[in-house]
């Protein structure tokens, strides 16, 4: 049995989590086994799934400057004790430095540095995770990525073009591929059926912009006034977001979903999924919404890599409202067969079987290197 330890902030329901999960699931647990390396105490969403499958959930002194020594400590007591731990996978963003270089002090092996993102929020931190990241390169001995230009913001030009591994933000194609019977369910439950409904997936937080979504939204039903607007997720900024939606005067054409234990379903409801974000890598919701046939309107601070079809388009955050709302109304509003959804992110290399399989191969020949 060869366990992987993956080194996460906790087992919350955020991007990074979710495509972990859906890798754990499809994992060959004969032979690999998952274990998770947590930072904060508060319990995570996927921590039941994850000990039901025979993970392990091993809690992190936390990532405070002032824990760092503490940490480093941590680090090899736990590889010393865990010898069935052959590999370090790390994926919290800047502070994955804090869990490669205990692991290099130890004198662990193999230290995967997988990178999700192209940009630091800004905030109190920030210093300090910047001095993390600039280390990151020298306390890993190998180099992941969910994107080409998140991995070289994370690890310079020069070693992801001569090192670097691009692992997908692969999904569960009979989970989120079209549904017919799902959309007419949904959209008579909630009264959609003769709307033009636009949705999203995300966290209610800075980098996902809600607030120019909502301000898109406003000016679409002004356009195209029998239009409703999906949002699914929650997040320390949804009450303020709500609030907004009330003075925007739209707030009985948004449905507010809250967390959704299966999201898969309402992108079948939709018929144009919206991601305005201020800053991604390459967003796992952008795959899913595709999947499900969905056209998609980025913002072109996604990377390219998330363009699949003809049916996602990318747009400047400079362009004005109505921009938007336009490109919502001629997608939302065309032609199309979802079923092709599948398929075509099948062959971008998004499929979870395949890419699992793939991922267990690449660790194979990590250890054996």
């Amino acid at each position: 049995m060869i366990r992987i330890l993956q080194s996460v902030s906790n087992m919350d329901r955020g991007g990074i989590e979710t495509m972990l999960m859906n890798y754990y699931r499809h994992l060959d647990r004969d032979q690999f086994q998952f274990d998770f390396l947590v930072n904060k105490e508060k319990p995570g969403f996927f921590d039941d799934e994850v000990r039901s499958l025979g993970g392990r959930i091993f809690m992190g002194p936390g990532l405070s400057p002032l824990k760092y020594p503490e940490y480093l400590r941590y680090m090899k007591t736990l590889l010393d004790r865990e010898k069935e731990i052959k590999v370090l996978h790390a994926h919290n963003e800047a502070m994955e430095f804090y869990a490669l270089n205990g692991a290099k002090k130890a004198g662990f092996p193999v230290r995967i540095a997988h990178a999700h993102n192209t940009h630091l929020p800004h905030g109190l931190k920030l210093p300090v995770k910047l001095v993390c990241k600039a280390m990151i390169p020298g306390a890993a001995t190998d180099y992941f990525a969910c994107g080409r230009e998140a991995g070289i913001y994370y690890f310079g030009e020069k070693r992801w073009n001569e090192s670097g591994v691009l692992i997908h933000n692969a999904i569960d194609l009979e989970r989120f591929g079209y549904r017919s019977e799902v959309r007419t369910r949904l959209r008579r439950e909630y009264h959609l059926e003769d709307k033009l409904v636009v949705g999203s997936v995300a966290r209610f937080m800075v980098q996902k912009n809600h607030t120019r979504m909502l301000e898109q939204f406003a000016c679409l039903k002004k356009i195209y006034p029998n239009s409703h607007l999906l949002l699914a997720g929650e997040g320390e900024l949804q009450a303020a977001m709500e609030e907004k939606a009330k003075r925007l005067g739209i707030y009985d054409s948004v449905s507010f979903l809250g967390v959704q234990k299966d999201t898969s379903i309402w992108y079948q409801a939709m018929d144009v999924f919206l991601m305005s974000s201020l800053f991604e890598g390459l967003p796992v919701v952008g795959i899913e919404a595709q999947a499900s046939g969905l056209p998609c309107v980025f913002s072109d601070t996604i990377t390219d890599e998330i363009i699949l079809s003809d049916r996602a388009v990318r747009l400047s955050l400079e362009q004005p409202d109505e921009v938007w709302a336009k490109e919502l109304i001629r997608l939302g509003t065309a032609d199309r067969d979802r079923a092709e959804g599948r398929s075509v992110v099948r062959s971008a290399g998004y499929d979870i079987v395949e890419e699992t399989k793939r991922l267990q191969e690449i660790y194979v020949s990590l250890i054996e290197k």
